[in-house]
């Protein structure tokens, strides 16, 4: 079962969107929306399943992880991957609060991969690759996102893009503008 409120838990730790940053700016930090590179967590996995994941990993949106129940293995129903979030950190916290709902062994899950953009290195403001595609579309206004879930709206004003930003999740409730002109 989905629980929302552990994901917030575990966000807990989490920095806040940074400081709100132009079009102009945001531009010059963000990285193609396709092309992603996999780091495949050492002694987790047995070599063979390391391979086939970072297979299968390969083709998930920047930024995301994915977990596993060390207990139960890669081929478990336990074992989840969170995808499109604005930052690692966000879809390490949400692969692993769904890992842990899921699980029937006694240990937490833990991550096994994470995505991130190709050459990536850490930049002020970091969105997820639909969000960054959506961004071609950006004329000004504001986009806002959620850090909680990989949400993200743009309007004509804050409001209208936070307004959109939780439309497209039930459980977006934390949506902030990112950019604004």
């Amino acid at each position: 079962m989905f629980r929302p409120a552990a994901i917030l838990v575990a966000l807990a730790p989490l920095p806040l969107a940074a400081q709100t940053v132009t079009g102009d700016a945001a531009a010059a930090m963000l990285y193609a929306p396709q092309g992603a590179e996999v780091e495949i967590v050492r002694d987790v996995l047995p070599k063979d399943q390391a391979n086939m994941l970072a297979m299968v990993a390969k083709d998930q949106p920047y930024y995301a992880a994915i977990a596993i129940s060390p207990d139960e293995g890669l081929m478990s129903e336990a074992t989840m991957a969170a995808a499109n979030h604005h930052t690692v950190d966000s879809a390490i916290a949400s692969a692993l609060a769904q890992c842990n709902a899921k699980k029937k062994g006694a240990a937490d899950c833990v991550i096994a991969a994470t995505v991130k953009p190709e050459g990536w290195q850490a930049q002020p403001l970091q969105l997820s690759a639909s969000a960054t595609a959506d961004f071609a579309n950006y004329a000004g206004g504001a986009l806002a996102i959620s850090a909680i879930t990989g949400a993200w709206g743009i309007g004509a004003s804050a409001e209208e893009a936070i307004a959109a930003c939780a439309a497209k999740q039930e459980t977006a409730t934390d949506c902030t503008v990112a950019i604004a002109d």
